[in-house]
């Protein structure tokens, strides 16, 4: 039992552990990384999955020789590509009554965020959402619930996927591993995601102030 959490932790935290399981497992380490990009972005019962700090160390490891940065770049692209082709497929399966029920295998909120992502972004959302923590799980599900037509997702999602790997995995092939980065590197990850998700709960928060301040201009 102690192994199996003790393995757990590492892959919910694979992103502090990565350089620790290079040296135990070698190349196994592309299987296991590739796995974790497509359960994040292929499932939307995963989104707690590391996604954005595992690039970022995956190409500061790349800049030291222990991985093999094009090989990195090139699975974790077909990852998020195929990822999103299965959640996106899922989507389309269930359809629009997955806003009819509450399924507990979801997070209403998460879902209901996403929803109004797309309502004002459209397609760009699929490309837009790489970059949000949570909003990446859901775009390709929401995308698959609206409707959108498959030639149209792909376009969106290669180019989502080639600028989410090509950017953070770049910048931490470039400056993962400066003395400052490596160390400051939890508190650089929740900065962008507080910069990414900010944002959205403040408009959020604004238009149910607005529509509030409506029902009660009407009553």
């Amino acid at each position: 039992m102690d192994t199996l959490l003790h393995l757990l932790g590492m892959v919910l935290h694979i992103d502090q552990h990565l350089h620790d399981f290079i040296a135990a497992y070698g190349a196994w380490v592309y299987v296991l990384l590739f796995v974790i990009v497509f359960a994040e972005t292929g499932l939307v019962v995963a989104p707690f999955l590391p996604g954005d700090s595992l690039l970022f160390v995956g190409g500061a490891l790349a800049a030291t020789g222990a991985m093999d940065g094009w090989m990195l770049g090139g699975l974790l692209f077909i990852a998020a590509v195929t990822g999103n082709t299965l959640n996106y497929m899922i989507g389309g399966y269930i359809g629009p009554k997955v806003f009819e029920h509450n399924w507990r295998f979801l997070d209403q909120n998460a879902l209901r965020i996403t929803h109004e992502f797309y309502e004002r972004h459209g397609g760009k959302t699929v490309v837009l959402a790489r970059f949000i923590p949570v909003v990446r799980t859901f775009a390709p599900f929401v995308a698959g619930v609206s409707g959108m037509s498959m030639r149209r997702f792909q376009i969106y999602n290669m180019l989502g996927a080639l600028a989410w790997v090509a950017l953070l995995v770049g910048a931490g092939y470039l400056f993962g591993n400066l003395p400052v980065v490596k160390q400051y590197l939890n508190v650089i990850v929740l900065i962008g995601i507080s910069a990414a998700v900010v944002p959205l709960a403040l408009g959020g928060l604004w238009r149910l102030l607005v529509k509030r301040r409506s029902v009660s201009q009407n009553r």
